[in-house]
């Protein structure tokens, strides 16, 4: 190669050099002067719509007959017969088991000769009784030993007494070997069999559980404390069983007793919800998944409960609402606010609340809006005021991606450097 070549490619790599050191410097300026490198976030927003809404409590309790009567046996013995089984319908009064009444019967029996003999003891008294009175009349007896005689027929007349109540007794147990249905229903559990001992010593041993009327029902449900106040007699219940996962059933709350139980250190109060079961589906000891409506609006207004959680970073620095409030017009007491839609809200809200959320603003950054609002499900929450449909509010960002891209970017980059970790 020419001494002019080399000459020539020299000083072409030194251009070339110089070139890109003027690019790097231009990029370590350009980037000293940029606040962050960031792209600006990306707003994710919703628009306000209309339709149903509406506020419930779930609960979950059993479905157990209205009427449940314990069948039981009030003396001890072995089962001799049965006369009802599980399902079975009974009336009032209809036998359904029978103890051995032989025990009973002996001892009946025994009852009846203790009594006889008492009984001519009883008139022997009596007899002495009289002759005893004719002599002392006469005064051919002292007076000691007819008041001996007297004694000993009061004595004879109460141990007569005594015989016939243990006889009267003895019958009452005798007549109690048999078991009588108490009301009309059907048997829904049978805990005994022929041939079983029951033993009555100090309680009474259960032998049938007969549900009165399965046609009507009710459900235990157990509510917390965080939700019993807004749950009131009258509500109307939706609710579903496992057996018919897809069909829901309705029943509404007939009580809400005030006796509080301590479920896994939570307070729960036994609502009480009636239900109809024509068809006998429903069967006792189902679990229920209960939802009480508390309030239902069937043309609502409503926002996203998201757009309640999102805040911008900037929000500490913002002293009031750019956007003005509604002032609620009262007439007699009752709440009469109009919706920016220009339609009418609901007479009376006893719930209204006063919260914020962020729509965007002119100039793309969010701008707090203040509404008035109602009930509220997990979704959604009723809107009164400050909102119309169609709005849109800011109900998340991408801006933690884009930072996120941005740093990876600029730790990669020879340039700019590697970012260091900071320390722990």
């Amino acid at each position: 190669m020419s001494h002019v070549t080399k000459r020539r490619t020299g000083r072409r790599n030194l251009w070339l050099l110089l070139i890109v050191m003027l690019a790097c410097a231009g990029v370590l300026v350009g980037r000293r002067h940029l606040p962050s490198g960031e792209a600006p976030p990306r707003y994710r927003t919703v628009r306000v719509t209309t339709g149903s809404l509406t506020n419930e409590v779930t609960a979950s309790g059993q479905l157990n007959p209205v009427v449940k009567v314990m069948v039981g046996s009030q003396i001890s013995g072995t089962i001799q017969r049965l006369c009802a089984d599980f399902n079975s319908t009974v009336t009032n009064g209809q036998v359904v088991a029978q103890l051995d009444p032989a025990t009973y019967q002996a001892a009946a029996h025994q009852n009846e000769g203790e009594l006889a003999k008492a009984k001519a003891t009883l008139e022997l008294a009596q007899f002495n009784a009289k002759q005893a009175r004719a002599l002392f009349e006469k005064r051919l007896m002292p007076e000691s030993d007819y008041t001996a005689v007297m004694i000993a027929l009061s004595q004879s007349q109460a141990e007569c007494d005594i015989r016939n109540a243990a006889l009267e007794k003895s019958r009452v147990d005798l007549a109690r070997c048999t078991i009588y249905s108490p009301v009309d229903g059907i048997v829904i559990s049978r805990n005994v069999d022929v041939g079983q001992t029951v033993a009555a010593s100090f309680t009474s041993p259960t032998l049938f559980e007969i549900a009165n009327d399965l046609t009507r029902m009710q459900i235990d449900a157990y509510v917390s404390e965080v939700d019993i106040g807004t749950v009131e007699p009258g509500q109307d219940v939706n609710f579903t069983v496992d057996a018919f996962p897809s069909r829901i059933w309705r029943g509404r709350v007939s009580q809400v007793r005030n006796a509080a139980t301590m479920v896994q250190n939570v307070v729960t109060y036994d609502t009480v919800i009636d239900v109809e079961n024509p068809e006998l589906k429903l069967r006792p000891g189902m679990t229920a998944n209960v939802s009480i409506i508390i309030a239902h609006r069937q043309d609502a207004l409503k926002v996203p409960n998201a757009a309640f959680r999102y805040q911008p970073p900037e929000a500490a620095a913002l002293a009031r609402p750019t956007d003005s409030t509604r002032v609620s017009r009262q007439k007699g007491g009752a709440r009469t606010d109009a919706r920016s839609d220009g339609r009418p809200a609901p007479a009376k809200v006893a719930d209204a609340a006063t919260r914020v959320v962020y729509r965007l603003g002119p100039s793309g950054t969010p701008a707090p809006t203040r509404i008035t609002t109602g009930i509220s499900d997990t979704i959604f929450t009723e809107v009164f005021d400050g909102l119309s449909e169609g709005d849109e509010v800011i109900v998340g960002t991408t801006q933690h991606e884009s930072a996120k891209t941005a740093d990876i970017t600029r730790g990669n980059n020879p340039i700019a450097g590697t970012r260091r970790p900071p320390p722990k």
